[in-house]
């Protein structure tokens, strides 16, 4: 049964996912994480601000697919500087 089409880009996506995942378990062992507090006025961890990165990155490129008729690659470069401002600033 072929109902999904995997392609390169659909596993290097997972592939970073992924890594990216076990490279913070990593860290989360050798430097144990300090939760902060940011503008949300609630404390985050590396771990918190990685799911709302993630789950912000989600819904940028979904709206972009929506809203904009331009390349992909446009929501990459704001979903990289929106996961910027959440780790500096969340």
């Amino acid at each position: 049964m072929e109902w999904m089409a995997w392609t390169w880009q659909t596993a290097t996506f997972f592939g970073i996912i992924a890594a990216t995942l076990v490279t913070f378990t990593i860290l989360a062992i050798k430097y144990p994480e300090v939760p902060r507090m940011g503008i949300l006025r609630m404390e985050t961890t590396r771990g918190d601000r990685l799911f709302i990165t993630l789950l912000g990155s989600a819904f940028i490129n979904l709206a972009w697919l929506g809203l904009l008729s331009g390349p992909q690659w446009g929501a990459l470069i704001v979903s990289f500087f929106y996961a910027l401002a959440v780790f500096r600033w969340v």
